[in-house]
């Protein structure tokens, strides 16, 4: 499979002189790339493709995003080094990964390598990983964390976190490890432990691993993201990627459960249902209109798409090597979450209490990143979707935003977590905090 040499070529064009270039095809409003079935404009051919950029530059003073009528937003905490990740234990300690990238060395080669690291660093995307774990502890419940401790350092671009039992999975870049846990300690001295390998290698182009166990405590399912855009680096490249995989705890042996998702990263089980959700970033350079992200329902044995179509059998011509026969078998996500977005948290409300969920009913609270590849630029807020029959519909609503103004992102929003006292964190990996949303 080969790149696309000249829309490189022209890219690498666009990045170096103005960072920024204008589609041929005017954007519809991002809001018709949401529900169950969006509108899909045709892909947009143009030579440059858009990049949109916009500056990364931390808050300052007292300022914060902007909540929703009738909610309050507070600071959880703060001088967090890229917070990515969260994951409440049962005693109520909250675990942030402090994480970025590892090294990629065959992800960066050439000039289009150079200017898209570049457009990364001005997105506030390329600060050296801290690799570790920190323990934020709020004991008087006031909404503010008292205690902030490094829990386990000395990591690999962690993110993922669960716990089974006594023992502390952790998804690094490149597999799950673990380390054993008791409850009340707030750093761990032991060192972890390899317990199953996950794609990676020298390109290892999407590089978080997400990871969360079974109700039942038996199996992990660990969430891969694709090692290229739309498979620029050839199909063997993606070997176990773009996947979401299943991992029986006992016997340590794992298989793919379902395919074709170019980049799922958050996860959550409905306890309700059993069923397994995840929302994915799908594929860039088709315009400012395609293709939305999605959140979805995983069933086991199906494929998604990536990278030969996309959102069901909408073919993606720039694929040399089509397969229509998979194709022909790919099934549409259940619900879109519009172009660009970005969208990695995710947080269901079924299984939880508090007033965040009395409030909003049903549904799920999504943590949109923000767009590079869209003009004008969509995502970096903070929604919930509705659900209705365990699945999502209806339109979804702003939770928190206004993370940028005058196209500088004073935050991005990463991980959303409801916590027990019946607030939701959300993490910000620009800001380097964690906000926490109440209702009033």
């Amino acid at each position: 499979m080969k790149p696309r040499t000249v829309a490189s070529a022209a890219l690498i064009l666009a990045l170096g002189t103005a960072l920024g270039a204008c589609s041929g095809i005017q954007p519809a409003p991002v809001e018709t790339g949401f529900g169950p079935a969006p509108n899909l404009p045709q892909p947009d051919n143009s030579l440059l493709p858009t990049v949109n950029i916009a500056e990364a530059r931390a808050w300052t003073g007292d300022a914060k995003p902007t909540p929703a009528a009738g909610l309050a937003v507070t600071q959880f905490a703060a001088n967090l080094d890229h917070p990515r990740w969260l994951y409440q234990l049962p005693n109520g300690d909250v675990l942030v990964a402090e994480t970025n990238g590892p090294p990629r060395p065959e992800d960066s080669k050439g000039i289009r390598g150079f200017f898209m690291k570049r457009v990364m660093a001005k997105a506030g995307a390329t600060v050296p990983s801290a690799n570790r774990i920190s323990l934020l502890r709020d004991a008087d419940a006031d909404g503010v964390a008292e205690t902030h401790t490094t829990f386990l350092s000395g990591l690999n671009s962690p993110f993922g976190m669960t716990l089974v039992g006594d023992t502390l999975y952790i998804a690094n870049t490149d597999g799950i490890v673990t380390v054993p846990y008791t409850e009340g300690e707030t750093a761990i001295s032991a060192s972890p432990e390899v317990f199953f390998a996950l794609p990676a290698g020298p390109i290892n182009h999407h590089w978080t691993k997400n990871v969360i166990a079974s109700p039942d405590g038996t199996k992990l399912y660990a969430a891969v993201g694709s090692n290229s855009n739309v498979a620029e680096n050839g199909i063997e490249a993606e070997e176990g990627r773009a996947a979401i995989w299943e991992i029986n705890i006992a016997s340590r042996e794992g298989r793919v459960m379902a395919t074709g998702l170019r980049n799922p990263v958050g996860m959550d089980i409905d306890p309700a249902t059993g069923t397994l959700f995840t929302v994915v970033n799908e594929r860039d350079e088709l315009g400012n209109n395609l293709v939305p992200d999605y959140l979805t329902s995983v069933k086991d044995g199906a494929f998604y798409g990536w990278p030969y179509s996309y959102f069901g059998q909408n073919v993606d011509e720039r694929v040399d090597r089509q397969n229509p026969d998979l194709v022909a078998s790919a099934i549409a996500p259940d619900y879109a979450l519009g172009a660009h977005t970005a969208s990695l948290g995710l947080d269901l409300t079924s299984g939880s209490t508090g007033a965040m969920v009395t409030r909003f009913g049903d549904g799920a609270f999504i943590g949109q990143h923000g767009s590079w590849n869209r003009k004008p630029r969509s995502g970096y807020k903070v929604i919930f979707v509705p659900f209705a029959n365990g699945l999502p519909s209806g339109e979804p609503t702003t939770v928190l935003d206004d993370f940028m103004t005058n196209d500088i992102a004073h935050g991005r929003p990463v991980g959303v977590l409801l916590d027990q006292s019946g607030g939701l964190l959300v993490a910000d990996d620009v800001g380097n905090r964690i906000w926490r949303i109440t209702a009033q």
